[in-house]
């Protein structure tokens, strides 16, 4: 609290040095509550150690007003101490009954005192110390000059005007802004002062110094500035913080910024709440009404909360700023967070909701945003304004348009708090709460849909209300759920006998509760005979007619009763019907995107998964997570896994933390990037995730056997993984899903039958996939069961199978199977020219996928050892000749001149560059040029 202190100190120490010398001062310590005041009083007497100087000290306390000289006494009291009892009583009896009324223990009140003020008192205790101080110098303190009792205050006005004669200085404290400064005699007290002095904030270096004395530590720059703005430079405020940072065990480092920005000290907010306790009304009305509006209130609506005319508010505004509390002087703007808690815990419960219902109300009047005059009904038990449930509903939009559902679902909950609502009013208040929390509390939107349909006179309302619940993606969504769909539809009726909106209804229906039974054999096999009788262009003119189809896509892909070529076109046919937005990602569409997946046909989705990205309103975290589950789908598809890494993990935790109905669609998505980087530690941290043990999700079950069989087999456990994977194969099997590309069980499981031992079986289980992998026909399933019958067969007839594999993956979309293929027909091609060329085209996939470990793999495959392949050799053509031109210092730009392309394609071509010659930009790229064409 003495840091940059410096010149006040040594101010106090000439006025002391001159009392030596006879001639008397009294210095006034003034500023507002926290500056270090006190600190300053108490290091004086430090500043005369070791010389003669008597000492004499007081505390003035707002609880002690009421005590006649209780200042007097205390300094008085502190001159006696140690004196022997026959000298104070000779002192006290020198001095005669003016004296004795003083320091007798039973001092009178104020109200009783008789002749406290005479001159023979004043005088006569002005004469006590005129004697003690011909042996040595006096030092007087008074600490919180606006607290001392009136007769107290009167002798020390007295003593101020005659400490001429004395060797004496006389400091006082007192805090900025408290009203008793106004007083007449305090004013005469302040005005005979010699000196004012007004310490100053701390600067940044001090803040860091006291940040150091704290924590032992030097903190961090953005640590020691956001402890310098949030406190302002005020001593009190800042080791408050710093106090609370510390018992909270953080440390003054960069990531704790945010915790001091967010610390709210206790004893910082019962110091500010005494402080505005001995406040005049005025001051604090208008400390409450800027509570009460927060940092969203306008000054003039403030004024007229606080029931005060422009010059009360100005006043009361210079009031509150020299007590420190403002951010600036004429900005109706607490500080700190504490100020405002500390104005609030003032006022009883009926105080702040008569304000906030009146702010409510005056930002209702002057046309305020929806979202800030509900933030006031928020504070609010119950309202009476005709206006508020409007005003919530509107509110709540705004909230849902911005992306957020949680605060949308608030401000619904308290509309539903009136009274007034009810039938189908309520409902519709019912259904928009629904909506909101479908995006991270999915039970609390079933429980109110269910409220809001007995409230519903249509039966298509009714219907509509219930599409409003999520559907699950992966998974089996609640049996009270499938009931409510369930009765709604019998009581809707077929989409056949309905037209317009009750049709499009009825069909959404319909596809909701044939997706609930995807993993039901017998309704897969209904579903794709629905679709097999809609004809070969089914109908896509609308959105309900849309996600029919991708459901019933969904149970042909699954089953592979319909070709992939075929489930390709139709898919795309809904995408290109399908506008790219959020709203989607409630509904049955997100299937479509797994049906290309397990089509092989993922080129045209990407774009269509940013562009849905980018057009979304709200939900904003839900639909987040929805697209990274499906990119990381298509990446590794694609065969990126690496990069597909980083946004399954992203999207497993926007689930874990948002919208837990994701969770289960994005740890398989992870589960599938686990299998091609061979990630052990990924492997186990999926398998070990809470609530991942157990799933009554089909998809997620046989991603996690699957999973689980890979990380037994790496550790040697033959058997005991085979077992596994059989068992999850047979799980599929009798539920129906027989896709290859989905659940690719049979390639581990040959591997290990061969492993251990059971070629026929083997051989069996490969014969098996290429039969399913023929009849589906998407070219990654194809091909990789040829590539297992490669490995399967020796000699040229494994050679032919794995030229045929190598041919097939050419088509499709995942280049890491055909770097797969490739490594493998290059070993059995080994030494030979061929070999060479189909390693180096085995690397270059495999690095560009960003599968390192193939990569070398490949390198080192053959007879000529890593140095046959060099890392520029993994070039595709493109790339090398984007790499020639920049050695020709060429721009950017003047490259997609010369090539009439794109600077952007420029760019993603040498990105592909760097990360395969693992290098960083441009300049190391032109270091190496000359060694590449070596």
């Amino acid at each position: 609290m003495l840091l940059e202190r410096d010149t006040e100190s040594a101010q106090m120490a000439d006025a002391l040095r001159a009392a030596r010398k006879g001639s008397s001062s009294l210095l006034l310590l003034t500023g507002p509550l926290g500056i270090g005041r006190t600190a300053l009083l108490q290091h004086l007497p430090a500043l005369a150690a070791g010389e003669e100087v008597r000492i004499l000290r007081a505390n003035a306390a707002p609880m002690e007003q009421d005590f006649a000289f209780g200042v007097v006494r205390q300094l008085f009291d502190s001159l006696l101490t140690g004196a022997p009892e026959e000298l104070r009583e000779r002192w006290l009896r020198e001095r005669g009954g003016f004296a004795r009324m003083v320091f007798a223990d039973d001092a009178l009140p104020v109200g009783e005192v008789r002749c406290a003020a005479s001159e023979a008192v004043l005088h006569g205790l002005r004469s006590l110390l005129a004697d003690v101080s011909t042996d040595s110098p006096l030092l007087i303190l008074v600490d919180d000059l606006q607290w001392v009792d009136a007769p107290s205050l009167r002798w020390l006005a007295y003593l101020a005007k005659r400490l001429h004669g004395l060797r004496a200085v006389l400091v006082c404290t007192l805090r900025d802004g408290d009203p008793r400064v106004r007083d007449p005699i305090l004013r005469e007290v302040t005005d005979a002062a010699e000196r004012v002095l007004r310490p100053g904030p701390l600067t940044l270096g001090a803040v860091k110094g006291v940040i150091r004395e704290q924590f032992g530590e030097p903190g961090d720059e953005e640590f020691a500035r956001a402890c310098h703005e949030i406190s302002a430079g005020n001593p009190l405020f800042l080791r408050s913080v710093l106090m609370g940072l510390a018992v909270s065990g953080h440390r003054p480092t960069a990531d704790h910024t945010e915790a001091a920005r967010d610390m709210r000290p206790s004893q910082l907010r019962e110091r500010f709440a005494g402080c505005m306790r001995t406040q005049p009304r005025p001051v604090r009305d208008l400390a409450a009404a800027i509570a009460v509006f927060g940092d969203q209130g306008e000054p003039e609506l403030i004024a007229r909360l606080a029931g005060l005319d422009p010059i009360g508010f100005a006043a009361g505004l210079r009031a509150i700023h020299q007590l420190g509390l403002l951010a600036a002087e004429e900005e109706p703007r607490f500080v700190h967070r504490v100020v405002c808690d500390a104005v609030e815990s003032s006022m009883t419960v009926a105080e702040r909701e008569r304000l906030h219902d009146a702010a409510a109300a005056l930002l209702y009047r002057n046309g305020c945003p929806a979202e800030l005059v509900a933030a006031q009904l928020m504070a609010v038990t119950t309202s009476h304004h005709p206006w508020s449930v409007e005003v919530l509903r509107a509110a709540a939009d705004t909230a849902l348009r911005r992306g957020a559902p949680d605060i949308a679902a608030r401000y619904l909950r308290r509309a539903l708090l009136d009274g007034s609502l009810s039938g189908e009013a309520r409902a519709r208040l019912l259904i928009d709460l629904a909506t909101a929390e479908r995006g991270f509390d999915p039970a609390a939107c079933e429980r109110h849909i269910s409220q809001a349909i007995p409230l519903l006179t249509t039966a298509r309302h009714r219907a509509a209300a219930a599409l409003r619940i999520s559907p699950t993606i992966v998974g089996l969504a609640p049996p009270s759920v499938i009931d409510l769909l369930h009765q709604v539809a019998e009581d809707l009726g077929p989409a056949s006998s309905l037209e317009g909106a009750a049709r499009d209804v009825a069909l959404r229906l319909e596809a909701r509760l044939r997706h609930a039974g995807h993993e039901d054999p017998a309704e897969l096999a209904a579903a794709v005979e629905r679709l097999t009788g809609m004809g070969h262009e089914p109908p896509l003119g609308s959105a309900a007619e849309r996600e029919l189809l991708a459901v019933l896509l969904t149970s042909a892909t699954v089953t592979t009763r319909l070709p992939a070529a075929e489930v390709t076109r139709l898919a795309h046919r809904i995408l290109e019907r399908e506008p790219a937005t959020s709203a989607r990602v409630h509904s049955a569409l997100p299937l479509v995107a797994i049906a290309l997946v397990a089509a092989d046909s993922v080129q045209g989705i990407s774009s269509w998964l940013s562009l849905e990205q980018h057009t979304r309103r709200q939900d904003a975290t839900v639909v987040d997570a929805l697209v990274n589950v499906e990119q990381a789908m298509v990446l590794t598809a694609r065969g990126r896994a690496a990069h597909a890494r980083e946004h399954a993990e992203r999207a497993v935790r926007l689930a874990d933390t948002h919208w837990q109905e994701v969770g289960v669609i994005s740890t398989v998505a992870l589960t599938g990037v686990a299998l091609e980087l061979h990630d052990p530690e990924l492997v186990e941290s999926i398998l070990d995730g809470p609530g991942r043990r157990r799933s009554s999700s089909l998809a997620l079950t046989a991603a996690l056997q699957i999973l689980g069989a890979s990380q037994d087999a790496g550790k040697g456990r033959w058997t005991s993984a085979l077992e596994t994977l059989l068992a999850c194969g047979r799980q599929l099997e009798a539920s129906g899903w027989r896709n290859p590309v989905l659940f690719p069980w049979r390639p581990l499981a040959t591997a290990l039958q061969r492993r251990v031992g059971d070629a026929r079986a083997a051989l069996a289980l490969a014969e098996e996939e290429h039969e399913r992998a023929t009849a589906w026909g998407a070219p990654v399933a194809l091909g990789r069961a040829l590539r297992m019958k490669g490995r399967l067969y020796g000699g040229e007839s494994g050679i032919s199978l794995l030229r045929e594999a190598v041919d097939v993956l050419r088509a499709s979309a995942n280049e890491l199977e055909l770097a797969r293929g490739l490594v493998l027909l290059g070993r059995r091609l080994k030494g030979s020219a061929e070999a060479d060329a189909v390693l180096r085209e085995a690397a270059a996939l495999a690095s560009a996928c960003g599968a390192s470990w193939l990569a070398e793999r490949a390198r080192t495959a053959g007879g000529r050892g890593t140095a046959a392949i060099r890392p520029e050799a993994t070039l595709t053509r493109t790339e090398r000749t984007v790499v020639s031109l920049v050695g020709r210092g060429l721009t950017n730009q003047e490259i997609a001149d010369e090539l009439g392309v794109t600077s952007r394609a420029v760019e993603k071509h040498l990105t592909h560059a760097y990360r395969k010659l693992d290098i960083s930009g441009r300049r190391e790229l032109i270091e190496l040029l000359p060694r590449m064409d070596a």
